[in-house]
């Protein structure tokens, strides 16, 4: 929970100034009693002497009383105001600091919190830490001040009447104990609940065409359900118990006043200067010191269920990045040629007990094609996935122009690359906006290039707006073999030295693949990386690398390895005709 707190660090004077309004409204609180007791004393007359009512007096302090809630009014306005935008900006910085750090993960960090954990930690979280923080600003000074000043005052006003209220703050004290001991242990689960439901809703919502395809609709519904139930039953049950609080609180407050009525009635009134005046000015003192200590009950319960969301966000942003950028790094050349070599490299997932890739090395030659075709789980994406450093490799050596890709900053690699992965991913925007992602220039030139060598065009001028046309997000309003052009699209219209391709012509029909592929030959002459399931898309390729079992196979182009890889063989002949063969 400290930890977390350093965000706050640029409001120390906002934090400062409000400590001490909230100091001031405190002190001006805790003076109204005091007022109050002079007023029904020397104002009304009913003080040990009883006398005639003093209207200018009665004046005065009624004056003075009214003065001192309208200024407190007024701070309790202004530092409202700005606890509200301490804790917003507490919250938004927090909330920026999350995701770039989530931005830096690997692929690895990302499996290990889970996306919908990840959410869940970047929201809820959050936002249960900016109410404390906003809760914090306000009660840290008020209720301890109150609390103590309310208690010092009412042991001046009379010490023996006090241990009535001593007395009730013990009451009070026990009774949050034994509640907290109740519900603390379950805080902890109720965010994991919301970690799961999050999980639940959100495969349910993004597999909503399978769930509907396979007819198993009440079957995710009842997961949903369970998990909501179980999610809903402990937090009624957290809710109940604390619910407790406030109708015990009201009991020990009313029996406080009660019996500081009755005893200073019957036993106090005239003896040593004590007078009704005194005893108005000790039952608010009474009322004020419970009402500090439920104050400080919430600050009790806010802070241990915050400092489980404080905990999930400094996991998040402790976490150890396994991929970094070097602390010396290299400088890209003026010119990129675009060669990729792969020199002994093996890669194993963590917490794996075999290595994915074994000992691959070959050389991808500048502005040619080389093609990587195997059965699935051969490790073609993996590979594919090194050379971007989603993961990094476990022993050897890839290298871009001669530099190790290790000994370059992360973004200065990513600009060597145009990446297309095997599933399309859009974004919200229009058509225009999604392929100038890479580049984020205004060229209409460079737009309609990109998107005529990736088959586009046709489609998109169909569409009234055009270029303008709104993709919704993660293009669920484009078909698969649209959604998969202008991804491709996207790529080229970044204009790299190097394109991956992982796997990323499979939606396309033959016809679209083929004419997609020339206009690739022929108007990019960057390298080229692709990931392949069908020999048709590789079979003109400079260079066909095969995997099996992580394991390099073969390598030449198709009509060597036609005749010397059995596992190419086998490929093709399940794929091509006899005459094609």
């Amino acid at each position: 929970m400290i930890k977390s707190l350093k965000f706050l660090k640029p409001y120390k004077w906002g934090v400062f100034i409000v400590f001490f309004f909230v100091a001031l409204r405190a002190f001006l609180d805790l003076l109204l009693p005091l007022i109050l007791g002079l007023l029904v004393n020397e104002g009304i007359g009913l003080g040990e002497n009883a006398i005639s009512p003093d209207v200018a007096k009665i004046w005065i302090y009624a004056g003075l009383m009214l003065a001192a809630t309208l200024v407190s009014i007024g701070i309790t306005i202004i530092s409202g105001y700005m606890e509200s935008k301490i804790s917003a900006g507490f919250a938004k910085d927090l909330r920026k600091a999350v995701y770039q750090k989530i931005e830096s993960f690997s692929l690895q960090e990302i499996d290990h919190f889970t996306t919908s954990s990840l959410i869940t930690r970047s929201t809820n979280d959050i936002q249960q830490l900016q109410g404390v923080v906003n809760m914090l600003l306000r009660m840290i000074i008020l209720a301890p001040f109150l609390a103590i000043g309310a208690i010092t005052l009412s042991i001046m006003q009379s010490p023996s009447l006090s241990l009535l209220l001593v007395a009730a703050i013990v009451a009070l004290l026990v009774m949050i104990i034994i509640i907290f001991s109740i519900t603390m242990p379950r805080f902890q689960l109720v965010q994991k609940l919301v970690d799961r439901l999050n999980l639940v809703t959100r495969e349910n919502l993004t597999g909503l065409r399978v769930v509907r395809a396979y007819n198993t609709q009440e079957f995710q519904a009842k997961r949903i359900d369970d998990a909501s139930k179980e999610s809903m039953k402990l937090n009624i049950f957290v809710n109940r118990i604390m619910g407790m609080m406030w109708p015990i609180m009201g009991l020990i407050m009313g029996l406080t006043s009660v019996a500081i009525v009755y005893f200073g009635s019957t036993m106090f009134i005239g003896i040593d200067g004590f007078d009704p005046g005194t005893m108005m000015a000790l039952m608010q003192y009474s009322m004020r010191a419970i009402m500090a200590f439920m104050f400080m009950s919430f600050i009790f319960i806010m802070i241990p269920r915050a400092s489980i969301s404080a905990k999930r966000i400094m996991e998040v942003l402790e976490m150890e990045i396994s991929i970094k950028d070097p602390l010396s790094p290299k400088l890209l050349p003026s010119t990129i040629k675009g060669e990729v070599s792969f020199e002994s490299v093996t890669f194993k997932y963590p917490n794996a007990d075999a290595p994915v890739l074994y000992d691959i090395s070959f050389t991808a030659e500048a502005g040619k094609t080389t093609a990587f075709i195997g059965s699935t789980g051969s490790g073609k994406s993996t590979l594919i996935n090194l050379i971007p450093r989603f993961y990094e490799r476990t022993s050897g050596t890839i290298k871009i122009d001669g530099i190790d890709i290790m000994d370059l900053n992360q973004s200065d690699l990513h600009r060597l690359l145009g990446y297309v992965p095997q599933k399309g991913i859009l974004f919200a925007g229009t058509i225009k906006d999604n392929i100038l992602f890479g580049d984020n220039q205004d060229n209409q030139e460079l737009l309609e290039d990109a998107a005529t060598i990736a088959q586009a065009k046709e489609f998109i001028l169909e569409k009234t707006e055009k270029y303008d046309f709104m993709v919704a997000q993660g293009g669920s309003n484009v078909s698969g073999g649209q959604r998969q052009r202008l991804s491709i699209a996207r790529a080229i219209a970044k204009k790299p030295p190097i394109y991956i391709f992982d796997d990323s012509f499979s939606a396309l029909d033959y016809k679209t693949d083929q004419k997609l592929r020339k206009l690739l030959d022929e108007k990019v002459t960057a390298t080229k990386l692709i990931v392949a399931q069908r020999i048709n898309t590789i079979r003109y390729a400079d260079q066909i690398i095969v995997l099996d079992q992580g394991k390099i196979v073969g390598k030449g182009r198709h009509e060597d390895l036609m005749l010397t890889c059995s596992v190419y063989q086998e490929i093709a002949s399940s794929q091509l005709s006899k005459e094609e063969l």
